[in-house]
Formats: structure tokens, C-alpha cells, sequence
């Protein structure tokens, strides 16, 4: 039985009106080194995805699909990765570690609208590498500035219907005792087992919303990329295979990592039940890739190290 499911079979009924959350607690002696590892990580983020945003606003030649999707994605990184790291960095130097109810339902939403945003954005930017590299006489008539804001308005309202309906999923749940969420942050798969009721209704709705806004994301991306790599090995130039190759390969490691990580937490049969380690793992998609894209992404691009090369040159030219 679950904690939630003992608190009912035991006849407490009081609701919960907030959560305790226990994120890497098991570590007493190690908060203020996790809190200034992960303070450094959170700056970092946020410095580099600003930067890589200020830079593709103010260079006219990265005007183009590819980099206005990967100034979305670093605003995406930016937000998601604060709606969860702030909270997490108090409660490694805080004795409280307690997050109100209501709290916890705008954590859980705003989490799960922006790592959804940012799945279905993954899969258009992979789009967008096929048109440009298997349809490049195509290119400029498919991927308009209309068909980038359409892609990137589609991200958002998939993010809304998803979060709206698994905020819905969770709290239309009762809780009555314990509160205690073994976890850093108000994430699906704890809060379910904390629930006061007969959740398995509730697992199958997570875990098929979680299928879909994975899955088909995934093999978008697959399917764009498995036909980017056939058009790569038919280019007769050597600089052309490599260029393209060079590009995709670092993007198809990050969405790797990306997905890699979100399937392992939420799309598995029988769930994920080692709380340390669904500790860890949600590190790497909450924490770490968001701070990793803008260099898998964009500083191994020759254009952005042009771009940022020029960008200091202007800086540092004497008066």
C-alpha cells in the first residue's frame, strides 16, 4: 500500500494543506556542498540561456528558423529550470522545508507546460533540420516566419492541455496524511503515492498523457533525423557531410539525454518506485540539460562563435 493509502485504511481524514519536500535530505552533512554546486549550475543556466537569447536577437544573420527555435528553447530552459531549482536551493540552508498546497499545484503546473513545450519544440527544431538539409530548395517556403511561430504557438497550447490535465489527474485526488514528498520538487509519480485514495485510475491516465507527449515527440524526431542521416551519406562534398553531420550529432545528444531521462521517470510499466535514484535522474531534465543546451546547441556552431566573435570584437574596440 501507499503512504496515502495507509493514512486512509488508518481513518485520517485531516486534508492537507501542505508538503514537506525531502529532496536529497538523506545527505545532512552534504546540503551546503549540493547547495553551492547546484547554485553555481542554476547561474550558469540562466547567464548562458540569456546570453544565447541576447545573441540571436542582436545578430541579424542568425535570423533564421533554426535559431529562433533555439532562442525558444533557452527561454524554455530558463523557465523551467527556475520553477523548480529556487525552491530546491532554499530548502538545502532551510529548516522548513515546507511548500504550501497551493504552491505545490502552481510548481506541478508550470513545470509540466514548459518540459512539454519543450519536448514538441525538440521535435519541431529536428523538423526543421530535415526540411533544411532534405529539402533545401524547399527550405524558405516551408519554414516561414508564420510556420516557426505556428510551431512554437503548437508547443505552448500541447504544454497547456498536458499540464492541465495531469494537475488535474493529481489533485482531483484527496490528500489526508502523510506529506511528505520524496522528492525535490511537487513532481507526478510522488505525489500520486501520497494520495488518499485508489490510484491506479490515476497512474494509468500519467502514465499514457506522459506516452504521448514523449513518445511522439521521439519519433518525430527519430523519423527527421534517420532521413537527415540517409541525405547526409548521399553528399558528395566532404565539408557539406561534415558540417551537417557535426550540427546534428550534437543535437541528437542532447534530445537523447533529454528524453532519455523523461521516459526512464515517467513512461515505464510498473513506474519507478527508487526514490534516490528518480532523484538523480530528474537532475539531469531539470537541472543540468537546460544548463547544457546552449553549449551542445549552439557553441559548437561555427555561426554562433562568429556571431559572439564579432559581438566582442565591438565590445573591446578602443574609443
Amino acid at each position: 500500500m501507499t503512504p496515502g493509502e495507509l493514512a486512509l485504511a488508518s481513518g485520517n481524514h485531516t486534508p492537507v494543506t501542505q508538503f514537506i519536500l525531502l529532496g536529497f535530505s538523506n545527505y545532512p552533512d552534504l546540503q551546503e556542498l549540493l547547495f553551492g554546486a547546484f547554485l553555481l549550475i542554476y547561474a550558469t543556466t540562466v547567464l548562458g540561456n540569456l546570453g544565447m537569447t541576447a545573441l540571436i536577437l542582436t545578430d541579424a544573420r542568425l535570423h533564421s528558423p533554426m535559431y529562433f527555435f533555439l532562442g525558444v528553447l533557452s527561454l524554455l530552459d530558463i523557465c523551467y529550470s527556475s520553477v523548480v531549482t529556487p525552491k530546491m536551493l532554499v530548502n538545502f540552508l532551510a529548516s522548513d522545508k515546507s511548500i504550501s498546497f497551493e504552491g505545490c499545484v502552481v510548481q506541478l503546473t508550470f513545470f509540466v507546460v514548459h518540459v512539454t513545450a519543450e519536448s514538441f519544440l525538440l521535435a519541431s527544431m529536428a523538423y526543421d533540420r530535415f526540411v533544411a538539409i532534405c529539402l533545401p530548395l524547399h527550405y524558405s517556403f516551408i519554414m516561414t516566419k508564420g510556420t516557426c511561430l505556428q510551431l512554437v504557438a503548437a508547443s505552448y497550447v500541447f504544454g497547456g492541455a498536458n499540464s492541465a490535465l495531469q494537475t488535474g489527474n493529481v489533485f482531483a485526488l484527496p490528500f489526508c496524511g502523510p506529506n511528505q514528498v520524496t522528492h525535490y520538487f511537487c513532481d507526478v509519480p510522488p505525489l500520486l503515492r501520497l494520495a488518499c485514495a485508489n490510484t491506479a485510475t490515476a497512474k494509468v491516465v500519467q502514465y499514457f498523457l506522459s506516452a504521448l507527449v514523449t513518445l511522439v515527440p521521439a519519433a518525430v524526431i527519430l523519423a527527421s533525423y534517420s532521413l537527415v542521416l540517409m541525405a547526409i551519406g548521399r553528399m558528395r562534398s566532404a565539408a557539406g557531410r561534415e558540417k551537417a553531420f557535426s550540427t546534428c550529432a550534437s543535437h541528437f545528444l542532447a534530445i537523447t539525454i533529454f528524453y532519455g531521462t523523461l521516459v526512464f521517470m515517467y513512461v515505464q510499466p510498473h513506474g519507478f518506485t527508487n526514490d534516490t535514484s528518480g532523484q538523480v535522474v530528474s537532475v539531469f531534465y531539470t537541472i543540468v540539460i537546460p544548463m547544457l543546451n546552449p553549449f551542445i546547441y549552439s557553441l559548437r556552431n561555427k555561426e554562433v562563435k562568429d556571431a559572439l566573435q564579432r559581438k566582442l570584437q565591438v565590445n573591446i574596440r578602443p574609443c
